[in-house]
This record gives structure tokens, C-alpha cells and sequence, in this order.
């Protein structure tokens, strides 16, 4: 069966504790646990809102929703409206089989060529060998390691931050 890719709505949000919650998905992750359906939910309507420029969006199967992706503004700073964090998850069920693949495509497509962001940063876990992977599948590089960047599971991990600039920046045309 083929992936369907599209916006996340407030009903996906037993897909997103599903899925970000798993144990083997949730250490690869800058969440915190323990998340419920309605947090989720909550947080989706939130994305929503008039004014919001947050673009949430899943990849789904048979009606099962299998990743999930998220393009946020980096911040409120005014000279950093050109650059977006990615974040992204995808249920171990469903890991390397075209999910993480789809979703950094349509990001990127997203990115690229309808809101004309220079740059997607995200931050990955440097242990995170197949998150890196796909990554630099699609452009991004790494741009430094953090040392001790966060507790996940008791211990302080590293991080890299990686970013990725638009390839073909937009320009107008010479007359």
C-alpha cells in the first residue's frame, strides 16, 4: 500500500502519544515523557491557530499513521524568520521501510518551495546513527557537537545540531 502524507489535525493525537511515547522511539527524542492523547491534542489545536506558521504532518498507511514531522519557526527574533526546526519520529514498526524518507521530503519540499526558508536546523542525538543518516540524505550538515546537551534516561547525551540550506535559494528574475 502506498503513503499517504498530510497535515496533522487534533484527531491524530493518540497516532502522536502513540508513537513519540514508544520506548523505542522516545530516547531518540527531545520530548519529555509520559505525554498524554490530550496533551497532544492540545498541542495540535494549538499549531492551528490563525497566525500560527507551524506545519505539522503525518504519514499514514491503511489509515494508520506510521511518522510523524514537524517544521516550527526557530524562534520570535525577527532576523530569524528565514530559518525553521525539523523535527521528526517514526513508529519502530514502520523504521526503515520509506516513512523518515517521505516525511524530510515533503519538509523540504515545504520549505523549499512554498515559505522560501533558508535554513531547517534540528537537533539529533549524536549516538542517533540512523536519524543522522537520513539527515544528510537530504542535505543537512552537521554545524557542532553540544556536549551534555540533555538528560535522557539519566545520563547526559551529546547532540549534534545539523542544518540544511535551501539548495536554490529563491531570486527574482533579472529583467
Amino acid at each position: 500500500m502506498s503513503l499517504t502524507i498530510r497535515r496533522a489535525t487534533p484527531r491524530d493525537a493518540a497516532a502522536y502519544a502513540r508513537i513519540m511515547g514508544h520506548p523505542q522511539v522516545f530516547g531518540g527524542l527531545m520530548q519529555m515523557p509520559f505525554a498524554t492523547e490530550q496533551s497532544w491534542a492540545e498541542r495540535l489545536a494549538e499549531t492551528l491557530a490563525p497566525g500560527r506558521t507551524d506545519l505539522l504532518i503525518v504519514a499514514e498507511r491503511d489509515a494508520t499513521v506510521l511518522g510523524t514531522a514537524g517544521l516550527h519557526p526557530a524562534g520570535t527574533a525577527i532576523r530569524r524568520r528565514h530559518a525553521l526546526m525539523l523535527g521528526i519520529s517514526v513508529a519502530p514498526e514502520a523504521q526503515r521501510q520509506g516513512v523518515g524518507s517521505a516525511l524530510m521530503a515533503a519538509m523540504c519540499d515545504y520549505a523549499d518551495r512554498w515559505i522560501g526558508a533558508l535554513r531547517i536546523e534540528l537537533t539529533v542525538y549524536a549516538d542517533n546513527v540512523p536519524a543522522i543518516a537520513l539527515y544528510r540524505k537530504f542535505g543537512f550538515e552537521l554545524e557542532g557537537t553540544h556536549r551534555g546537551y540533555a538528560l535522557r534516561d539519566g545520563r547526559y547525551a551529546d547532540a549534534h545540531a545539523m542544518a540544511r540550506i535551501h539548495p536554490n535559494p529563491p531570486s527574482i528574475p533579472v529583467a
